[in-house]
């Protein structure tokens, strides 16, 4: 599953930067979450692939908090990059007209490095705070990797303002996002709704469904796990949900963008033949 995930999102960001015609905003970013989801499977499966191979399941506090820093930056940065393709369907599809001034190349590079920016500061604030944390000698963590709830928990310090820190930043660059993709796409359907002939409403969804299904199935997964953990307090369950969203959906992303996309397509056949 890991190989098919990196070498699946390989191949968006190869056929994209290989082919002039994709040379879009929409593509740029599909690019660009292909990239984030490489990194972001990548911080938890190759130790979890060690620890099956060595039959050992320890980890050094160095590595528990590093690891736990480059989860929170690519899981914050997958939000973000959702959140701004969910940005340009709905200028592409509600103001169509102004589409290529309002998406120019700056603003696309603008809208990612932000991105970039907010979700490293984010996980530097986070990580820093459970530095200050201290945790008994002999640690064991119910889960695949080093999370930041579970970390926090078992610490044996006070843990009063990681957890305020911990909510108020999922409120507002987990929520945040959401809710303008949500208010995005209610704005996308009323458009669509106002399309008259049938050939163009469907022309008009199927450019936003491979966005949609991905979105669905990442904060699907993501609120699953962490509703589900809050009310049942199951580590287990936890930990298999978890799975969900830190390797599935990684691996379905590229699958679902290219097998309902006629232009990736057709660049991964010319650059496969090439």
């Amino acid at each position: 599953m890991y190989l098919v995930t990196v070498l699946g999102n390989l191949f968006i960001i190869l056929a994209v930067s290989s082919d002039s015609h994709l040379h879009t905003p929409m593509y740029f970013f599909l690019s660009n979450l292909s990239l984030v989801d490489i990194c972001f499977t990548s911080t938890t499966v190759p130790k979890m692939l060690v620890n099956i191979q060595t039959q050992s399941k320890a980890i050094t506090y160095e590595g528990c908090i590093t690891q736990m820093y480059f989860f929170i930056l690519f899981a914050v940065l997958d939000n973000f990059i959702l959140t701004v393709m969910a940005y340009d369907r709905f200028v592409a599809i509600c103001h169509p007209l102004h589409y290529m001034v309002t998406m120019n190349p700056r603003l696309c590079g603008l809208l990612v490095l932000v991105s970039w920016i907010m979700s490293v500061l984010n996980s530097l604030l986070e990580s820093l705070m459970v530095l200050q944390l201290s945790f008994c000698s002999d640690l064991e963590i119910p889960h695949f990797f080093c999370e930041i709830n579970q970390m926090v928990q078992l610490a044996c310090s006070d843990t009063f303002l990681n957890n305020i820190i911990m909510y108020f930043t999922a409120g507002m660059l987990v929520g945040g996002p959401l809710a303008g993709i949500l208010y995005s796409y209610s704005k996308i359907i009323s458009s669509i709704h106002g399309i008259p002939s049938a050939q163009g409403k469907y022309k008009a969804f199927s450019t936003c469904a491979s966005h949609l299904s991905v979105v669905s199935l990442f904060y699907g997964t993501l609120l699953g796990v962490y509703l589900s953990s809050t009310a049942s307090r199951s580590s287990h369950s936890s930990t298999t949900a978890s799975v969900m969203y830190t390797v599935v959906t990684p691996m379905l992303n590229p699958f679902i963008y290219s097998l309902r996309n006629k232009d990736i397509k057709r660049a991964l056949e010319r650059f496969i033949g090439r």
